[in-house]
């Protein structure tokens, strides 16, 4: 089983991820954001093509497809459920990663933990991100993408506690499992 927790930065997600894991046995937490670093810190500035040289780790194409490539390989060399927090919100890279999971493991969950950018702000805030700062920036475009349909499933978390996000995910994981 592949558990992706998608959403804004500040939505939550590793939160929810760190409280779900002890949960599913078996399980460890898998984050796509450690690939991000590495590459932007391995490969150069300069030796990226012109639409990779942004600010964004997800824009270098080898981003996306080491994120799948190492969520074969800690699967097949650990055998564990992943439990994937990640801000995703390009369609390109959205479809890559989501399919690539989807062939690793047919049971695949994605829940996208959506907010008003009030709620994200104040979570920033909250968190000690620094006010105007790259995720700040961020909010607007990710909370209006992850509205699309083909973000899974959208728990709307603005009045929900941590636990009660994990809540539902486990409830729809067991109804799933209880239904087939």
């Amino acid at each position: 089983m592949i558990v992706m927790i998608n959403g804004a930065f500040g939505s939550g997600k590793t939160s929810a991820a760190k409280m779900l894991q002890p949960l599913i046995n078996n399980s460890m937490i898998y984050d796509p954001e450690e690939i991000g670093y590495m590459i932007r810190k391995l490969i150069p500035e300069e030796c990226r093509e012109e639409n990779e040289r942004t600010d964004d780790f997800q824009d270098i194409e080898l981003w996306r497809v080491l994120t799948v490539k190492t969520a074969v390989e800690v699967r097949r060399k650990y055998n564990k459920h992943l439990i994937v927090p990640m801000t995703i919100y390009k369609e390109e890279n959205f479809n890559h990663i989501y399919n690539g999971f989807k062939a690793i493991d047919e049971e695949l969950y994605h829940f996208s933990l959506v907010a008003t950018e009030e709620t994200i702000y104040k979570r920033l805030a909250k968190r000690g991100d620094e006010f105007g700062g790259w995720q700040y920036q961020q909010a607007p475009k990710v909370v209006h993408a992850l509205k699309d349909d083909k973000f899974g499933i959208h728990l709307i978390t603005d009045h929900l506690e941590t636990s009660e996000v994990v809540d539902i995910i486990l409830r729809k994981i067991d109804q799933d499992h209880n239904h087939t």
